[in-house]
């Protein structure tokens, strides 16, 4: 029974860890400077994010000055989104290749400075899919959507578990390959420590014979 409650809890924990993947950020962004978010997401995910300017005098029309250059990279600095003096705006993109995606924000440079707030939402995976439209645009019943959010969230945990097993054996190979070349280099450097302590008692030697004091 207890076994049985501890697989539940712990299946409950990857539940919410998976299906909780969303970074709601609110930062400040100097004019002139650039500030960048990252995440690690692993191939073929789904990734949404939205992003406006919060406006500082509330009822009157948004400053001039207050506009960021947005632009979302991969790891291997391919580039999936790109607004350039905007607002607003928002991107949605299936990820190509695993590894760390950064949004980058770059407020332009005005004198006197400004400072820019920004509110970012960013999703990945499971948590990036709108149910509320699945369910309307569906017209499903209560059930069949249920059991369809929860169909997606145990293949969500399944890619994750993948995705974690992969991670690891890349990590394992290169701890295997690191200290296979920590091996070579402790071995070349007693070698290197043994002829230079040869030559030195090989010079003394040379030395002692000439000076005739052996």
């Amino acid at each position: 029974m207890m076994i049985q409650r501890s697989n539940t809890l712990f299946l409950v924990l990857i539940l919410g860890f998976v299906a909780t993947q969303v970074n709601s950020l609110r930062f400040d962004l100097q004019s002139g400077q650039t500030k960048c978010i990252a995440e690690d997401i692993k191939s073929h995910a789904m990734t949404v994010g939205k992003y406006h300017i919060v406006n500082p005098n509330e009822g009157y029309p948004l400053p001039d000055t207050h506009k960021v250059t947005v632009r979302v990279t991969s790891t291997y600095g391919n580039t999936y989104h790109q607004s350039d003096n905007v607002a607003e705006g928002h991107f949605a993109f299936e990820t190509a290749e695993a590894g760390d995606y950064m949004t980058c924000f770059f407020a332009a440079d005005h004198k006197p400075p400004v400072t820019v707030t920004l509110d970012f939402d960013w999703k990945t995976g499971f948590a990036a899919k709108d149910w509320t439209n699945v369910a309307k645009k569906g017209s499903v019943e209560v059930m069949e959507f249920e059991l369809k959010k929860m169909y997606e969230n145990v293949q969500a945990i399944h890619d994750e578990m993948f995705f974690l097993r992969e991670r690891e054996a890349e990590m394992q190979e290169l701890n295997r390959s690191t200290n296979s070349k920590m091996a070579w280099m402790t071995g070349l450097s007693i070698l290197i420590c043994l002829s230079v302590a040869w030559l030195q008692l090989w010079h003394l030697k040379t030395f002692f014979e000439k000076k005739k004091l052996i």
